[in-house]
Order: structure tokens, then sequence, then C-alpha cells
């Protein structure tokens, strides 16, 4: 039995679930969500709560994951999720134009990334802030901009994720004078 997949989902003011066959719909004042339901997983609706049921002989370690899915999504449209980005280095610079992040990181040309819809950029000084209101997409937009240029364990330059720690390896003087 799953503890997480027991749990049932609050549905707060102002957001409209609705399903549609193997499809869940949740819309908010961040946007609309669309997800496909897993075949072993069902979904009803009462009294203001999203419950997430096991079909029978369905596979258990997929209903807590669906519950948190669904639960993600009506997190996403009311508040929304953002991730935020560090970037240090000589030279380093982002802007926003328009829907796309422009990155100088130290290559001949500069880095463009178009945001996908639903997705916002904002820089702040040496910060680079990715919204919106799908958690998975939002991830993995601040994952392809993270991959231009990773931190390097030398000196740290590179894209790194707010509160990510990196391990810092000696250089070559200080491996000499040991």
């Amino acid at each position: 039995m799953s503890r997480i997949g027991k749990q049932p989902i609050s549905i707060p003011e102002g957001v409209e679930v609705k399903i549609d066959g193997s499809f869940i719909i949740v819309k908010g004042t961040k946007g609309e969500l669309k997800q496909t339901l897993h075949p072993g997983i069902k979904v009803e609706i009462k009294d203001k709560e999203i419950l997430v049921n096991l079909v029978r002989g369905g596979n258990s370690a997929i209903w807590g994951t669906s519950r948190n899915l669904i639960n993600n999504m009506v997190e996403g449209v009311t508040k929304g999720f953002e991730k935020r980005l560090v970037f240090e280095g000589i030279g380093y610079r982002a802007s926003v134009s328009g829907n796309k992040l422009v990155l100088n990181l130290g290559f001949s040309h500069p880095v463009e990334i178009e945001a996908p819809p639903g997705i916002s950029f904002k820089v702040e000084k040496n910060t680079i802030v990715v919204s919106g209101a799908d958690k998975q997409l939002v991830g993995q937009v601040a994952a392809n901009i993270r991959s231009k240029r990773k931190p390097e364990p030398y000196k740290g330059t590179g894209i790194r994720y707010e509160g990510e720690v990196i391990r810092r390896k000696a250089g070559k003087k200080a491996v000499a004078t040991e």
C-alpha cells in the first residue's frame, strides 16, 4: 500500500479539474496543464478533493507517482514553480530578449535559448530565474541552460543551480607543494 497514494489532494479556490477519459486537465490562474493517466490508476473528484485509487491488479509503484504528478499540476497552476541558476565567470553575461535567453559564456558566439510555451525567463545580476506552471518542464529547461556551460571543478566558473555545492579540486601548484 502506498502511503502517498492514499492521501487526497485538495482543490483550492479558482482551480478547475476535469477528468476526460484517460486524461486529467487542471486549469488555474497560472495556466492549464494536461496529463495522461496510467491505466492502472482511477481518479475521482469528491467534495473539492481529488482521490487517486489503484485499479485491482494495478502496480502500486505508479500509484504514489501518479498522485504526486496530479498534486504538482494543482500546485503549478496556483503558485507556479521556479528554478534559479547562478552563473560565474569573467565576461559571462545573460539577458532576456523577447522570449529568448541570450547567454555570453566565453564562446565566440552568444548562446540563445528560446522559451517553450508556458516558461518565462528573468535575469537578476548573475542569476537566471526560470519559472512556469509545469514542474517537469521548468526543471528540464533549467537543466538545458546548465548544460551549456557546466561548472568546472578548478575555478568554479560556469552555470550552477542556486545552492548547489561544487567540489573543488586542487590545481597543479597546490599539488606540487605538498
